[in-house]
Formats: C-alpha cells, structure tokens, sequence
C-alpha cells in the first residue's frame, strides 16, 4: 500500500507540481516583459539623466518605475497558477544592482533598465504526499526582462550620435505636445524623452493629470474648410492634428480596397513606409496645409474601423473585444490581441516653446509645409461609428513614446533612443 501511495504521489502530486511550476514561469515571463515595455514607453531608457530633470520638481523614473510596478503586476497575475493569481513581486535592476521605485542621488538609472518578477504560488494542494508531510507546498519562478537598446546608445558620448527613433506605420495626423485634455505642460518633457503624466485612468473618468493613458478625447481637425487659413501661425490645442506631407515612393503597403481613394487615403489605411517620423531636430518630417484632408480622413478612418471592434478600459490591462464585422473573429465581444482600430500618432514640438515645452502655434513656412520637429509617438484606438464628415474622431489613449529633443553638453542635437525593443533575459 505505501509503495502504492508512493507512485500515485509521484503520478499526480509531483506533476501537478511540476506544471504550477510552468504556469508560474510563463506568468513571470509575461509579467516582467510588460513591465519592461513600460519602462521603454515611458522614455526613461532615451535619457541619460532621468532621475533629475532640469526644470522641473520631479524626477521621472519614480513615476515610471511605480508604472512598470503596476503593469508587471497586472499581467503577471492575469496569469494563473493552479487557478489562482501567485504572489507578485517587482525589483528593478541597475548595472547589476538590485534597486525600487526610490532611487536618488542625481545617478542616471541607465539606458538599459531590467525588470525582475518573481511569482510565488503558497499553498498548493497535495493528495497522496501528505503521508510524508502535512506542511503546504509552494511554488515559485522567477524572468528578468530588459529594455535594450540595440543601437549601441548605452555608450553614448558627447563627441558620439545617438540613431534616431523612427517607427512604421505612423499614420499621417501630427498632433501637438500638448496634453489632450488639458493638463498643464506637454506630454513629452522639455529637453527629454519621458512622459509628464504616465499613470493610468480607468472608464476615462479623470483629467490629463491623473495619466494619460486611457484619455478619452475627441482628436479634432481643424482643418476642417481651409487648412492654411484655420490653422498655419494660429494658436495651438492639445487634442488636434493637422496632415502630415506625405511621400508617395514607395507606396504605402497592406492597403484595405475602401482606404485607396487617394495617396493620403492609403497612408492611413495601410502603412506609410514612405514618409520619414524620425525623432530629433532634421529629420524632415513635414505638416502640409494645401489640401483639405477631411474627406480622405474620414474614408480612411471608417475603413479602420470596419470591423466595429471596441475597447475596455474598465480595468487595466485594457482589453479589446472582436466586433460584428471582425473578419478573423466570428464571436462579437471575444477578447483579441490586435486591431486596425490602433494606430500610432507623431507628436511634435513647434519652435516657439509653450509652457514646459509643448507648442503653442501651428508654425508658418513660405511654402506652406513647414518642417517640424519629432518629439514622441501617441498610440490610441479610434471608437467606431464616432468619426465624422469634418475628419473629427472620439479616440483613447494607449500607448505614449517620448523620445526627446534635447542637446548634448557640447550643443548638438541628441535625438532620443526610447522606444527601445524588450527582450527576455533569464536564462533557460
């Protein structure tokens, strides 16, 4: 009877061990990525001093950290292990150096961050092997992840260059650093890359300040009737955009049939590989003011959003569900990864300064397309069935990218190196 005891125990208690195990392993793996992408998304890892940030009361990494905190937190227990949410803890990594969200002292974090979460899962149920031990058992895993930057801007140098950020598939409406809802100062800090309000609001129930991600807002254009007459030299509000000019060699690519009207059209629909949104000060990237870009907005925009797919921001992490049209997902209100509904917004910064940096003016050029300056990247889901015949569309944030202006101590220009890929670092 013991020896039976014995391979039943081994049969069952054992492997359900051994899978917790893998369960907790996969919700720390999926919990420090995440806490890693927010750390990137912050701007934190683009800047060389993040911990003190001239001109301002705050340093940043302290709101960055308590994000990846909360983030890693959250995806790590969306992950069960034998049915139930472990215990989640979140460390910080610097040059080897374990450390939190309090770190000071003026020493710059690094542009390569690592986020340690370990998941521990207390009280696991034994059938047979309680005739060795009655005590509980337990199980624990532990994934380090990182923000790295493989463009080597860890070794930066005053005399060095730092590659600038230059995402695809941005779509062609460049929006003001100016918070959309109205928060004092920019979204992108004044001579860095992090975010001024990085927290996260759920059922966009609060204000800029409380943190821009899960902002709901109407994404305005103002171009509406005549781009240069509305908009070139007058003021500036956080929430509008105005058009990018757009290149056409080579053609914008994955294309929908009801997004192909136009060349604008097409960069909205498919993805603009063609027009450079580099971060920095000459990268190129230019507003247009000479056409009417309404109508192709709003074409463009319907057909992202075909498919009717919605948005939960009732609870972090937001969840996207299937729509009635969706053409990958038959059941309306399943849970997706994925949608055309999300796009990715330039934000840029005019040359006459507002606040703490945003713009305060949509700027003039003789030509009417002036050249501007890059500072960051808005990611929003645009609300089907709200975008309307003037190009208005009722979006929410989430994702911000700041990615920096600033000069180095020699005066040139540094361009910024957030957003920067994540990678999973704990050995096999």
């Amino acid at each position: 009877m013991v020896a039976i005891i014995g391979m039943a125990a081994l049969a069952i208690d054992v492997v359900t061990l051994y899978l917790a195990r893998e369960e907790a392993q996969r919700a720390a793996d999926a919990g420090a990525i995440a806490g890693a992408r927010a750390l990137s998304l912050s701007g934190v890892t683009g800047d060389p001093d993040n911990t003190n940030i001239s001109g301002t009361s705050t340093p940043p990494w302290p709101a960055a950290c308590a994000l990846a905190t909360q983030v890693a937190q959250a995806v790590a227990n969306e992950n069960s292990v034998n049915s139930q949410a472990g215990s989640t803890t979140v460390t910080f990594l610097y040059n080897g150096t374990t450390t939190d969200c309090n770190i000071s002292g003026g020493v710059a974090f690094g542009l390569n961050p690592q986020v340690q979460v370990q998941v521990v899962r207390n009280g696991m149920p034994s059938l047979f092997s309680r005739i060795w031990s009655s005590a509980a058992n337990s199980v624990s895993a532990t994934a380090t992840a990182e923000a790295y930057n493989s463009s080597s801007s860890e070794n930066y140098t005053p005399t060095g260059d730092i590659v600038p950020v230059a995402p695809r598939c941005v779509k062609p409406w460049v929006i003001p650093d100016m918070d959309p809802l109205g928060a004092p100062g920019s979204i992108v800090r004044a001579g860095g890359s992090s975010i001024r309000y990085p927290g996260i609001q759920l059922s966009a129930s609060g204000n800029g300040t409380l943190g821009i991600i899960g902002e709901q807002f109407t994404l305005t254009n103002p171009c509406f009737g005549n781009c240069e007459t509305n908009v070139e030299g007058k003021p500036a509000s956080g929430g509008t955009y105005v058009p990018a000019l757009i290149s056409t060699s080579p053609s914008p690519i994955g294309v929908p049939t009801c997004a192909n009207g136009s060349d604008f059209q097409e960069a909205i629909g498919g993805c603009d590989v063609a027009t450079s949104y580099a971060c920095g000060t000459q990268n190129g990237a230019q507003l247009d003011y000479t056409v009417d870009r309404s109508l192709d907005t709003n074409t463009a925009a319907n057909c992202l959003t075909q498919s009717g797919d919605t948005l939960d921001i009732g609870s972090y992490p937001f969840q996207i569900k299937a729509g009635p049209s969706n053409p990958y997902i038959s059941t309306v209100g399943q849970a997706i990864t994925s949608s055309s509904s999300i796009v990715s917004l330039p934000i840029f910064k005019s040359t006459t300064g507002f606040g703490f940096g945003g713009g305060n003016s949509w700027p003039s050029a003789p030509n009417n397309q002036p050249q501007i300056t890059i500072v960051g990247f808005l990611q929003v889901f645009i609300q089907a069935n709200s975008i309307f015949s003037n190009g208005n569309m009722t979006v929410i944030v989430l994702n911000v990218a700041g990615c920096g202006d600033g000069v180095d101590p020699t005066g040139n220009p540094v361009y910024g190196s957030s957003p920067v890929p994540v990678r999973l670092i704990t050995p096999p």
